[in-house]
């Protein structure tokens, strides 16, 4: 609605980046380096932990996007919030749709399908990936030593570490669960804890974001909205999006030259009765 106003090709702050506007924080290519070497090295568990809005999705999103064509096959779970039985017949389903079409037994059951699949993957010299976000719920559903039995057994059909990747993605309390399972934490090879942004990381990341959709000046918000922008955000970069967004619509309504300290303190309030509201 206000891109012509602006000059933009597209909406610079779209929850979800894409190639354009991706952001290439320190922190976040690094998480993304360290997820692909713990991947194509075979390694049994990675973990990748931070606040809401941090930006874990979007760095799943790239590095699944991204695989080495052994990798394969691939299984993402975006809320395996359930019993541990559930959890695991919902992967062998996912993996082995062609072997587990019918399964309805137990935990048992489900591993006797994922070691066969497995088997006749590592047969094939292809490496199995399982992606659980949101992960820090497993440990109230008693899921990750059922995770542990399975990566056990994945060990034990290779010659490298593991014949599949676990890459656990949740809140900074996952730290603390893995913790609780010495065997399982055993296992962890890579750890990728994303921070919020500084300062000077949140300007970077907004003048970034108009750059990517074609702004020619770069300066649609002062040096004071994006002081106010950090402080009301605390950095973390799903509010930045949000505020963002919401202060270039105000300035458009408004038909402001530029969005300064005023007009984000405007934003940021009716952000806060939307919340309320909801």
């Amino acid at each position: 609605m206000y891109e012509s106003y602006w000059g933009f090709q597209g909406r610079p702050f779209e929850s979800r980046s894409d190639e354009r506007t991706y952001f290439p924080s320190e922190l976040h290519n690094a998480a993304q380096l360290k997820l692909h070497y713990a991947i194509e090295t075979r390694k049994s568990v990675a973990l990748l932990c931070g606040e809401p809005g941090t930006g874990k999705s979007m760095i799943l999103d790239s590095v699944l996007q991204n695989l080495p064509s052994f990798v394969s096959p691939t299984v993402r779970v975006v809320y395996p919030a359930m019993p541990p039985e559930q959890l695991l017949r919902y992967i062998a389903r996912q993996m082995a749709p062609h072997d587990s079409a019918d399964l309805v037994g137990g935990i048992g059951q489900s591993i006797e399908t994922l070691e066969r699949m497995l088997r006749h993957n590592v047969g094939e010299n292809q490496h199995a990936l399982i992606v659980l976000d949101e992960a820090h719920l497993l440990e109230s559903y008693g899921s990750l030593e059922p995770l542990r039995l399975l990566l056990n057994l994945a060990a034990e059909l290779t010659d490298s570490e593991s014949a599949v990747t676990l890459v656990l993605a949740g809140s900074n309390n996952l730290l603390a669960h893995v913790a609780r399972h010495s065997a399982l934490e055993d296992r962890v090879s890579v750890r990728c804890v994303l921070e919020r942004f500084s300062q000077d990381e949140t300007a970077e990341y907004i003048q970034h974001r108009l750059h990517a959709v074609g702004s020619k000046k770069a300066n649609e918000f002062t040096a004071e909205a994006i002081e106010r922008i950090q402080e009301t955000t605390l950095g973390i970069p799903r509010r930045i999006n949000r505020l963002c967004d919401l202060g270039l619509m105000v300035g458009f309504a408004q038909e402001l030259p530029h969005i300064d300290a005023n007009t984000i303190e405007n934003a940021n309030g009716e952000l806060s009765i939307r919340s309320q509201a909801a």
